[in-house]
C-alpha cells in the first residue's frame, strides 16, 4: 500500500499538540494527514474523507472527543479512533472504550506507542485488501 493513500486524521484544539503529533506520524512514513480543531470539525472532515485513522483529544471546546468519537462510529462502525488525553483518569478511558475507541493514549505520547498504533491499523487495512 502506497503510505500516500493511507489518510490520518489529528483532532486536537491545540495547534501545538497537532504539530507534535504530525510530527510524530510523519517520522513513520509519508501519510495524507488532515487536522480538525474540535470535535465537530472531526466529525465533519471525517465524513467527507474517511480517514483510516483517526487521533483524536478528549477535552475539547464545542464538542468533546467521546461525543465526536460516538457519532463517527454510529456513521461507519469500522472507525478506527485513537483516544489522547493528558487527564488520563479512569472514566475517561471507559467512556471512550465503551464509545468504541480503538486505543488511548496518555499526553505526552511516547514515539513507540504511535508507531505501534499506526503499523497496526496499516497492517489490518493490508489484510482486508488481499
Amino acid at each position: 500500500m502506497d503510505a500516500r493513500s493511507f489518510k490520518i486524521m489529528l483532532c486536537d484544539d491545540s495547534i501545538l499538540v497537532r504539530k507534535k503529533l504530525k510530527e510524530s506520524i510523519e517520522k513513520c512514513g509519508s501519510f495524507t494527514i488532515l487536522e480538525a480543531s474540535d470535535g465537530q470539525v472531526a466529525v465533519d472532515m471525517y465524513r467527507e474523507h474517511r480517514p483510516h485513522l483517526v487521533f483524536m483529544d478528549i477535552v475539547m471546546p464545542s464538542r468533546d472527543g467521546i461525543d465526536a468519537l460516538r457519532e463517527i462510529k454510529e456513521y461507519d462502525g469500522e472507525a478506527r479512533v485513537v483516544m489522547l488525553s493528558s487527564s488520563g483518569t479512569r472514566s475517561n478511558l471507559a467512556k471512550a472504550v465503551e464509545a468504541g475507541a480503538l486505543d488511548f493514549i496518555q499526553k505526552p505520547w511516547e514515539q513507540a506507542q504511535i508507531i505501534s498504533i499506526i503499523a497496526r491499523v496499516v497492517r489490518e487495512r493490508e489484510v482486508q485488501n488481499v
